[in-house]
């Protein structure tokens, strides 16, 4: 890592790949404090578009000519190939230069911390926690892994010195946070392109366990390894008693649930949560037990998670009518798609589910493609996308066929993006089940959602 300057005497910062999720909500903290900012990357998206409207000056092509020579710092986040020719003009011309969660680690050095981990469920969980310190009145900065409904925004800033953060365990980055109060969620294994086993990827969640701060509170799933200590330990669950926190009469109700929460010093009781998903009351369970820790009252609580709407491609209901429900989410990993899909099934049992998904990396897809093949053989038809590559390379052999051929279930093909909304107008919208009605969800991590505003004009003919 080269010499950071002190954050206080940054007048001018660049970022190269600043339309990534983590690394916009750093532009934006920086642009909320006067810094002139500015950035690359690859290709215009709404959130680069944003950025744009705040003022942040953002090009999408690599070119030398057309990066300021007088920042002072450069920041770049581990997927941008070590060849790109921005980064490589800046750390051979003696440009401070550090990644993402560098920075995020100063700016958070002298704060306290919210942090939250876990393969799956940590953007939701995050904005849980982050909305209800904010809604109670509460306060707080927040560095999210997602677009707030609430807020239309992934971060926001307070004078309050709380900061709620999304700990990403890609490339070990959260390993240079401090937590005050850290939630891990879930450790099924993922990016084994860079840890090579499930141990070391297992090793770093006990790691980001031990960084809790002297008197701090872990708060972890019940089940997850219990080799891992911090001063305080709570348990939660979605509603296994033998957990620290879980929920209790849960029932559901107009596509969302009413339920109590049971604390080992508090309870909550007739908690309304507005989104679907069984998983996102185990979310919420957890968001609520770091709330109650800091002594917000119940009421402020029970009004902040009636009003959460949620995360933009976490369970997000597009259309929500009983002939057609439309659901986009980012699910990418095996475990988050088996969520999905219980949920949608769970929630409108009688409709057909037809799943889209666009498999994300390679890597990912070679790592897991018989726990895809499982999971996706649960949705009545399945249409998978060619996989979207993002950093990657081709790897010979791995393609969506290869999930395909492994499927169990009748209805299921793989289409190009063009094929597919053939296929939503052609085929689907002329032969829904007029009954019971369709549940349409599309699901993935890469470009997919590009095709959610087309699909919504389709469904609404």
């Amino acid at each position: 890592m080269s010499a950071l300057p002190n954050i206080n005497n940054i007048k001018n910062i660049y970022f190269i790949g600043i339309g990534g999720i983590g690394m916009s909500a750093i532009a934006r903290y920086f642009n909320s404090k006067g810094v002139i900012v500015s950035g690359y990357d690859r290709t215009e998206t709404n959130l680069t578009k944003q950025l744009t409207d705040d003022g942040i000056s953002i090009h999408y092509h690599e070119d030398v000519e057309l990066i300021p020579k007088s920042t002072d710092l450069v920041v770049y986040t581990p997927a941008i190939p070590k060849e790109q020719q921005e980064l490589r003009y800046y750390q051979n011309n003696g440009y401070p230069v550090v990644k993402r969660s560098d920075v995020l680690q100063i700016i958070s050095d002298h704060s306290f911390n919210i942090c939250v981990a876990g393969t799956h469920g940590k953007t939701t969980t995050t904005t849980m926690v982050a909305h209800i310190l904010r809604d109670s009145g509460y306060g707080c900065n927040a560095f999210l892994g997602g677009i707030s409904a609430n807020y239309g925004t992934n971060f926001w800033s307070s004078e309050k010195n709380v900061y709620v953060i999304e700990a990403d365990e890609y490339d070990r980055s959260f390993l240079k946070l401090s937590p005050d109060i850290s939630i891990i969620t879930a450790m099924d294994p993922d990016h084994l392109d860079i840890y090579g086993t499930e141990d070391n990827f297992k090793q770093a969640f006990r790691d980001f366990a031990g960084r809790v701060k002297d008197g701090g509170l872990l708060i972890k799933k019940l089940g997850l390894n219990r080799n891992m200590k911090a001063t305080h330990t709570l348990t939660y669950s979605l509603q296994n008693d033998s957990a620290d926190v879980y929920a209790n009469n849960i029932q559901l109700k107009d596509g969302g649930y009413d339920f109590d929460v049971i604390m080992p010093e508090n309870i909550i009781e007739k908690i309304r949560l507005n989104m679907g998903g069984m998983h996102n009351v185990e979310n919420m369970v957890a968001a609520i037990a770091a709330a109650s820790s800091l002594d917000i009252e119940n009421e402020k609580i029970k009004a902040a998670v009636a009003s959460f709407k949620g995360v933009k491609r976490r369970f997000e209901y597009i259309i929500k009518e009983n002939e057609v429900v439309f659901i986009d989410d980012y699910a990418h990993h095996p475990e988050e798609l088996r969520a999905l899909i219980n949920g949608v099934k769970t929630l409108f049992s009688q409709k057909r589910c037809t799943l889209v998904f666009q498999p994300h990396l390679y890597s990912r897809t070679s790592d897991f493609a018989d726990e895809f093949a499982s999971v996706l053989s649960e949705a009545d038809q399945v249409i998978l996308l060619p996989i979207y590559p993002a950093r990657e390379m081709p790897i010979e052999g791995v393609n969506s066929e290869m999930i395909l051929k492994k499927m169990t279930n009748d209805a299921k093909t793989v289409m190009s993006k063009e094929q597919f909304i053939d296929w939503a107008e052609n085929n689907f919208n002329k032969n829904r089940n007029r009954e019971f009605g369709e549940a349409l969800v599309t699901a993935g991590a890469g470009d997919i959602d590009k095709l959610v505003p087309e699909i919504k004009k389709i469904l609404e003919k």
